[in-house]
């Protein structure tokens, strides 16, 4: 049975993430090569065909699950959904957007992650999922596909353990948290500034990882990306995300996209009353940097 593990605050020395803009040359920044993907435009199948309609529905953002290489995409859990047992043939990372997920061994007590949890499934691991809500939404993400279904009897131990992550169990971090962030000095911090949590992976360049940026309410700036992927999911809250060339900013709902390739700056938005919580899998440094106020 798995337990809630909280996030350690350890933090690799190579860490390239910092919450200024100075160390990356403004005119090194483009505001184009991004892609956007609403919520509203994605596209839903079954995730297991062979369940036909007892199967949650499966939506891609990025990759293929039913080809090689890497993956994301949404599910979206009937309420009151429970698989039968069952294992997969690749390791997968998650995390709920919306409604109640249960993730576990057939035997375990139930355990129910909130919107914001996090949770990995070690490939060939025994597990079932079931889901309660109105609405049950989650992010998946592999690294290498196809993404399977298999029956029990082909559970393998894989050397990997699960991990659960509840909200609770997030640890929040700003620059005031961290004096310096590889290479980079911090100088600066606001109580109310952005904030970040660290969930997988190795932040030193050119390694893959995956965190949590926290946009506080009112925030207007741009999240600034050198990696070459990089690649967002908004989990919670409605910001605005301004296309360049475009007049009108787009709502990015739960659920909703954004990537980009190398150097580009994402121009963001969130509501005056509301905060929000966006995942974000990237091989490279990137910057959050808050709209400085006119003198």
């Amino acid at each position: 049975m798995r337990t809630f593990l909280a996030l350690a605050a350890a933090v690799s020395a190579y860490t390239s993430l910092i919450f200024a803009a100075e160390s990356i040359a403004p005119q090194s920044i483009s505001e184009r090569s991004s892609t956007v993907v609403l919520r509203s435009e994605v596209q839903w199948e079954p995730l297991n065909p062979a369940r036909g309609d007892k199967s949650p529905k499966a939506g891609t953002l990025w990759g293929d699950r039913k080809s090689s290489g890497p993956t994301g995409f949404l599910v979206k859990f009937a309420d009151g959904f429970s698989s039968p047992p069952h294992i997969h043939n690749v390791t997968y990372r998650a995390v709920v957007i919306s409604g109640h997920i249960h993730n576990d061994d057939p035997n375990a007590a139930e355990m129910w992650m909130s919107a914001s949890s996090f949770w990995t499934q070690p490939k060939g691991e025994l597990h079932i999922t079931a889901a309660k809500g109105n609405s049950n939404v989650a992010y998946v993400e592999i690294d290498d596909g196809p993404y399977l279904v298999l029956p029990p009897e082909e559970a393998f131990d894989s050397g990997e353990r699960p991990v659960n992550v509840d909200p609770s169990n997030i640890v929040w971090m700003d620059a005031s948290d961290i004096r310096r962030w590889g290479d980079q000095q911090v100088k600066t911090a606001s109580a109310d500034g952005p904030r970040i949590a660290f969930l997988w992976g190795n932040t030193k360049e050119g390694q893959l990882n995956g965190s949590f940026i926290k946009l506080p309410a009112g925030f207007k700036g741009k999240i600034m990306s050198s990696g070459s992927t990089f690649r967002a999911v908004v989990i919670k809250g409605k910001p605005q995300y301004q296309v360049s060339g475009e007049n009108t900013a787009k709502t990015l709902e739960p659920g909703s996209y954004f990537s980009s390739v190398k150097k580009v700056a994402h121009k963001l938005s969130s509501s005056a009353v509301e905060e929000s919580i966006i995942y974000v899998r990237t091989n490279g440094a990137y910057r959050v940097a808050p709209t400085q106020p006119e003198k």
